[in-house]
């Protein structure tokens, strides 16, 4: 008995998503119908039906007649608003606003879109957390501006150096956190960019509640850390979307020196390789396949234990479904995702993806820094999930997904817009 309620309990959140998407399918379907789809892009928007379409259908509201030229325009802001109570493995129960702010700088035909995504986060773990992350493309896509700026007063668990680690390792270390990244990339030549950038982790407030030997050895009892350098990226991206891309290549390469008299706590580096590929499986591009593989690696200094390569810190901490963020950590981090991405609703309104993820991390063969590249154990992960229009002009979509990996790892996930 205890074995077949142990079982329940540990699908439960699978059969909520199952009950969601035929719901949603059935539903939905009834109520506004199918819609004839066209390929000229104009004409492709308007059957498409988002959050706000759905409402006015519900509450009888009369339809705004818009027109196609001032719908998608120059400086027009495409705002996507989700306030939502929430859970994440990382931070349990959660009161959060999530906002992505889209828009053109330029003229639709020759500018890419750019975005500004930003969320606050509360958690009833004590935690708080205020990213903003931004990718502006000026007009002609002359020039591309990145930024990732965010705050995290952020009591977490971690568990560990390497890949043989347990959740019993888990250990509580609470600190606060001050991200400033700003890049500014210029076009090569067509879909290719190269440029600078600057790059602070502020880590401060460091307390250990627990015990975990990796972290006391390798932290040395310090209650702060800092890694300041230089960003270098080399970046192609032929993407037709930053938020919801159909077709399209994102490639980035990017180098992070990191030197003391810039004010950083030691000397170090690392490259990150950031590769992502998707492809229509349908002339319509209502069945894509995306790919997407991350490669992390740190050398020449000991760095900071929270800056090291961890599952989940990627910039739009997305990488790892099925595992709670920081589960692995280590100085080098290899990492590969395929997601397939359906409509469920013709109207776009509702949409399904599966997926399945992979990772594996460097084994130490120097303890006192934490150095090494062999590579022994992959984990991997899988799982399912929908997708909800909030905004059909700028395609971005209420993703809830739930993800299992191994030794009893799982979660469920809220993100607003795609998770790469």
């Amino acid at each position: 008995m205890n074995v077949i309620l142990h079982t329940i309990k540990k699908n439960l959140c699978f059969l909520i998503l199952f009950i969601l998407f035929f719901f949603c399918h059935v539903v939905y379907s009834q109520a506004v119908g199918s819609q004839t789809e066209n390929q000229n892009f104009h004409d492709s928007i308007y059957p498409q039906k988002d959050v706000i379409d759905l409402l006015k259908h519900v509450f009888s509201v009369k339809r705004d007649t818009i027109d196609d030229s001032t719908a998608v325009k120059p400086g027009k802001l495409l705002l996507a608003v989700v306030p939502a109570v929430g859970y994440a493995p990382q931070t349990g129960a959660t009161a959060l606003l999530a906002a992505n702010l889209s828009f053109y700088v330029g003229k639709v035909s020759n500018t890419k879109l750019s975005t500004v995504v930003f969320s606050q986060n509360y958690s009833f773990r004590n935690q708080i957390i205020i990213p903003v992350v931004s990718n502006i493309w000026t007009p002609r896509n002359k020039l591309n501006l990145l930024g990732d700026w965010r705050f995290y007063k952020y009591p977490t668990y971690t568990y560990g150096l390497g890949d043989n680690t347990t959740m019993a390792n888990a250990d509580l270390i609470n600190y606060s956190y001050i991200k400033i990244y700003q890049q500014v990339l210029k076009k090569i030549i067509h879909h290719l960019y190269t440029g600078l950038g600057y790059g602070l982790d502020y880590h401060f407030n460091i307390h250990e509640e627990g015990e975990t030997s990796n972290f006391s050895s390798y932290n040395n009892g310090a209650t702060k850390t800092v890694s300041s350098g230089a960003l270098v990226n080399l970046l192609y991206d032929s993407r037709n979307n930053i938020n919801n891309p159909d077709e399209g290549t994102y490639c980035s390469i990017k180098y992070h020196p990191c030197f003391t008299v810039l004010g950083s706590d030691n000397n170090w580096q690392s490259i990150v390789g950031d590769f992502r590929k998707y492809i229509k499986l349908s002339p319509k591009g209502n069945h894509i396949l995306a790919l997407w593989s991350l490669n992390w690696f740190t050398f020449g200094g000991k760095v900071p234990y929270f800056d090291l390569p961890s599952t989940g810190w990627d910039t739009y901490s997305n990488s790892g479904r099925g595992y709670v963020q920081g589960r692995f950590r280590s100085n080098n981090m290899l990492y590969i995702e395929t997601e397939y991405r359906f409509n469920i609703t013709k109207n776009g309104l509702f949409g399904g993806v599966v997926f399945a993820n992979a990772q594996s991390l460097s084994v130490a063969q120097n303890t006192s820094t934490w150095s090494g590249t062999t590579f022994q154990s992959i984990y991997p992960a899988a799982g399912t999930g929908i997708r909800i229009k909030v905004n059909k002009y700028s395609k971005v979509n209420f993703a809830i997904d739930y993800a299992v990996g191994i030794g009893g790892s799982h979660g469920l996930y809220f993100n607003l817009s795609e998770l790469f």
